[in-house]
């Protein structure tokens, strides 16, 4: 048996954690540069407002109906979710980490009759430990342990627990499932299915298999036998290596200063930088982009990128920062205001077989002791407290964060009080 724990509304919950006065408030979560809406409150649900809408579409509806706004704090949910997946632990070693509020687990071996109850007792664990309420769904596969999970939040009778357990309740949810809400089919065969006649999961499974394998190929087909009960999709409990490594934002406001895009781009490079050596690999070539206001089709031609190839694979921060500032001087263009930049690196390799080049004039010793202080200094410290002075002090392109709450949780100095 699979199960899929899923914290509700996560990113408003870390924030009501933290202030009990947004208890029964409609409250909202915006993304990077306070966007659109990524999370929402049962309360402002019930509003009408609409997941992804672009907050500026419904500032004046909010402000009207005293809804509480805040500003992605994505320091506070990842430290949040560490806490979450902790407490899971205790209930199963094997946990698939699928989402900053998700996570997979395998309960192989362990008995149907007390299952449910062992899973409850997991849900109120976490709610009483870190006061984020989860739902959990439990099936045969993962794929319908995801179907379940939506049941557990959809339906108060489950107690937040749903438990597929027979062929009667997996028919019954499939017949209750729209074609579009199944994990695993896209929209573009949703509708290819709906105007077949295609309406809920239990049509799908109804579909000949020949026909599922010829026209969605191999993952329309596990999606297909998953929903029929039959395990296709393994955990996953180690990450894999990643092949290529992407970070990019939007600036805090339209620029056009090629001194403040390179402070900007040279911070995503260190940050993809970082990631690389976490996982112990090396980049051979990388990718930096510009892209202007997606809404001034006459500004498009601003949009440009290279391709740069180093000499040796590498993942110094001070070598991807020095060719990602030689990319941005290929494809600068004077007079455009830029809107976002970014950096991919590619060509990614174990840093144990990198082929070294008879003509390289870096000491590559000396930039991995350094790296090594660097990391051991910023996990200890907190994320750039020791930084390449090309990174600047960010004033100039910081995203916008006019909401946003303490980091209760990583900062001592934000560190809940208690009244006196």
């Amino acid at each position: 048996m699979y199960a899929l724990c899923d914290g509700n509304d996560f990113f408003v919950s870390c924030e009501r954690v933290f202030d009990s006065s947004l208890d029964g408030k409609p409250v909202i979560v915006l993304s990077n540069n306070d966007g659109c809406i990524i999370s929402r409150s049962s309360e402002a649900k019930a509003l009408g407002i609409k997941m992804g809408v672009k907050f500026y579409e419904v500032e004046e509806f909010a402000k009207q109906h005293d809804v509480q706004v805040f500003s992605t704090n994505f320091v506070l949910y990842a430290d949040m979710s560490m806490r979450m997946r902790g407490l899971l632990s205790r209930f199963t070693p094997e946990i698939e980490n699928y989402s900053i509020d998700e996570a997979f687990l395998d309960f192989t071996g362990f008995d149907k009759q007390t299952l449910r109850a062992h899973c409850l007792e997991m849900a109120r664990t976490v709610r009483q430990g870190i006061g984020i309420p989860v739902s959990v769904g439990i099936a045969p596969t993962k794929t319908l342990a995801k179907l379940a999970n939506r049941f557990a939040k959809i339906y108060p009778g489950y107690e937040n627990v749903c438990f597929i357990d027979s062929d009667e309740k997996r028919i019954k949810a499939l017949q209750k499932t729209e074609i579009g809400d199944i994990w695993g089919i896209g929209r573009r065969h949703t509708r290819r299915l709906s105007i077949m006649g295609v309406k809920t999961a239990y049509d799908f499974t109804q579909l000949n298999l020949s026909w599922v394998r010829k026209h969605m190929t191999v993952i329309g087909e596990r999606t297909w036998r998953e929903l029929r009960g039959e395990p296709c999709i393994q955990m996953e409990t180690v990450e894999p290596d990643k092949h290529s490594i992407l970070v990019s934002r939007s600036f805090g406001k339209k620029t056009e200063d090629l001194s403040i895009i390179k402070e900007a781009t040279a911070t995503y490079a260190c940050m993809a930088a970082a990631k690389l050596r976490k996982q112990k690999s090396c980049a051979k070539s990388l990718l930096v982009f510009l892209e202007t206001s997606p809404y001034r089709e006459e500004l498009s031609h601003g949009n440009q990128h290279t391709i740069l190839t180093m000499p040796v694979a590498t993942n110094s921060s001070m070598e991807i920062v020095h060719y990602v500032s030689e990319g941005l001087d290929r494809i600068y263009l004077p007079g455009i205001k830029y809107k976002k930049s970014g950096v991919m690196l590619m060509d990614i390799t174990s840093d144990s077989s990198v082929q070294m080049n008879c003509w390289d004039k870096i000491d590559r010793e000396k930039h991995k002791r350094l790296m090594e202080v660097l990391d051991r200094t910023n996990d200890t410290y907190g994320r750039n407290t020791l930084k390449l002075a090309a990174l600047g002090d960010g004033k100039e392109w910081k995203i916008k964060q006019e909401r946003l709450s303490l980091y209760y949780t990583t900062r001592l100095s934000d560190f809940p009080r208690t009244k006196e």
